[in-house]
């Protein structure tokens, strides 16, 4: 009997596969972007390239202070420089100035000179001798005295060099102040329109735009990079911000920075700065760790997402929605390249 079962619920479960052999699966197609969604993404991508903007000209602000700083640094060096040559000149001038006025005067500081006036061979050769030691410490006067020379005239070169940087750099930074000030205003009212925006989306349009939840449990292996990888992941449902850059809220730049800087890797804070570091990959070649990024050009890039394996990635990617690991899709449309930073 029970053989009997056994074979009746094979021969059903043949008939049920033989059923569905040749029927293609069923897709559920994704429902389209409302105006609104396709709006906020768009504010999105123009919010990202003005943080971006912010951002680098607050770093070149500090760099400018950094070229300030070590234009003054050089320019106090060069008046020390300057301030110890003029003392050394002062030293050996002295002694310059009263050998040539007693040359001047008749003084005779040759060995000729000790032969007529000596009285006896022992006589000429003490002032010989002496005559000897003389010339020598005139030639060290007068060598002294050149180089401190020299080494005045270099320091007040070097001197006027460093006050010529100081004062440019002075000024660019002035100018950068200007500009992170307006930037700031730009970045500000965008933030506003996106709050704005993101209240006019329909519940269907929320769900739509963060995606389904993914909990995976990855293993991006050893390394920096797979390090990266999972300190990257273990900051999702963190708040995505324009700014953020540490625990708990990131914008996209800010979380891979953070990632990589836990795994001992510095790298550039803005997304179009990470794009100019470490190697080229194709999209065929992803490995976890990878950065990609999103934007028409390398000038206009506005997203960088961190790949994970398996065709995901884990980013900080709008406003309204944590950081999460979602498709490789989800990254943008307008994909644009990936880097490896390290291996």
């Amino acid at each position: 009997m029970k053989s009997q079962r056994v074979r009746r619920t094979l021969v059903f479960a043949a008939a049920i596969a033989v059923a569905f052999v040749g029927v293609a699966p069923v897709s559920v197609a994704q429902p389209a972007e409302s105006d609104a969604l396709t709006q906020f993404r768009a504010l999105n991508a123009q919010a990202a390239q003005l943080n971006d903007d912010f951002l680098k000209a607050n770093e070149d602000k500090a760099a400018r202070q950094a070229d300030i700083d070590k234009a003054n640094a050089d320019l106090a060096a060069a008046n020390k420089a300057k301030a110890d040559a003029q003392t050394t000149e002062d030293q050996f001038r002295d002694q310059v100035d009263r050998l040539s006025q007693a040359a001047f005067h008749g003084a005779r500081f040759d060995k000729l000179s000790a032969l007529l006036t000596g009285t006896s061979a022992e006589d000429f050769l003490a002032r010989s001798t002496a005559l000897d030691v003389l010339s020598t410490d005139n030639n060290k006067a007068l060598k002294e005295m050149a180089g401190a020379v020299d080494t005045a005239v270099k320091a007040e070169r070097d001197a006027t060099d460093a006050g010529r940087r100081a004062t440019e750099a002075r000024d660019a930074a002035q100018q950068l102040a200007q500009d992170i000030a307006a930037k700031r205003k730009d970045l500000d009212a965008q933030i506003q329109q996106l709050k704005s925006q993101l209240g006019k989306l329909s519940p269907a349009d929320l769900a739509l735009l963060k995606g389904t939840e993914d909990t995976t449990i990855y293993m991006p292996g050893s390394g920096a990079a797979g390090k990266a990888v999972t300190m990257a992941l273990g900051r999702r449902g963190d708040t995505y911000s324009l700014g953020g850059s540490r625990p708990p809220v990131f914008d996209c730049s800010g979380l891979t920075m953070w990632a990589y800087a836990q795994a001992g890797v510095k790298i550039p804070r803005t997304s179009r700065e990470q794009f100019t570091i470490g190697k080229p990959v194709s999209k065929a070649d992803l490995q976890p760790g990878d950065l990609l990024f999103y934007g028409r050009s390398a000038s206009s890039i506005h997203h960088v997402a961190m790949y994970i394996g398996n065709n995901m990635i884990v980013h900080a990617s709008d406003y309204g929605i944590p950081v999460l690991s979602a498709p490789i899709e989800k990254g943008g449309k307008d994909f644009f390249g990936a880097k490896r930073i390290v291996g």
